[in-house]
């Protein structure tokens, strides 16, 4: 397995549209990465492909630091070209086959699922990891697909794989799904967003 159960307990997913003033994404992160973050994963859907790798590169410097995988959303492409752990990609982006073709076997491939059939189906394909939702909606992602915390628990139940919950969790819904069988928790605005991070952080942490 590339990626540890554990390195998936509290997986922060970057939105720079948290940013204080004057806050780098980069200074957000190693703050985060000070608490207790497990996994960061780069998603700037705004942004170009050239900001991407600049913040990659800023990033990679601060998960190395703290051992932790940097996996970027979506681009298989640029994740090889700056040496990522790994990357993520959903239903809509490249296929996990064709992603694994590109990056070769050391590389960390997460794939999305909203139910056990296209859980599965990741499996089958390569995908070490999992990230499903969203389990309390979504306040980044507009016309999500909803996932019941049954389905949830079925598909943890369902494959080998570790399993990431992901979709408006909080630090108060987040005990409502801990013993549905995930590893951990996907989480963007409860950690950016907070006043403090450091606090938000290790509530969650607390919490597993």
């Amino acid at each position: 397995m590339k990626i540890q159960r554990e390195q998936l307990k509290l997986y922060a997913v970057t939105d720079r549209s948290w940013l204080r003033p004057g806050e780098t994404l980069a200074q957000a992160v190693e703050e985060l990465l000070a608490a207790g973050v497990t996994c960061v994963q780069l998603r700037e859907k705004q942004v170009t492909d050239e900001t991407i790798i600049e913040e990659a590169h800023a990033l990679q410097d601060c998960c190395r630091r703290y051992h932790v995988p940097l996996i970027i959303n979506d681009r298989p492409d640029l994740a090889l070209q700056v040496k990522a752990a790994g990357v993520h990609v959903g239903q809509s982006d490249m296929a996990i086959a064709a992603a694994r073709k590109l990056l070769g076997p050391s590389y960390i491939i997460g794939g999305s699922a909203h139910n056990v059939a296209e859980a599965l189906a990741a499996q089958e394909a390569g995908a070490d990891y999992l990230g499903c939702g969203a389990v309390f909606g979504s306040r980044t992602k507009q016309n999500v697909q909803p996932l019941s915390i049954a389905e949830l628990k079925a598909i943890c139940s369902a494959v080998s794989i570790p399993v990431v919950a992901i979709g408006g969790i909080d630090t108060e819904n987040v005990i409502r799904i801990k013993d549905t069988g995930i590893s951990g928790v996907a989480v963007v605005s409860a950690l950016f967003a907070a006043a403090d991070k450091t606090a938000a952080a290790k509530a969650f942490l607390k919490q597993f």
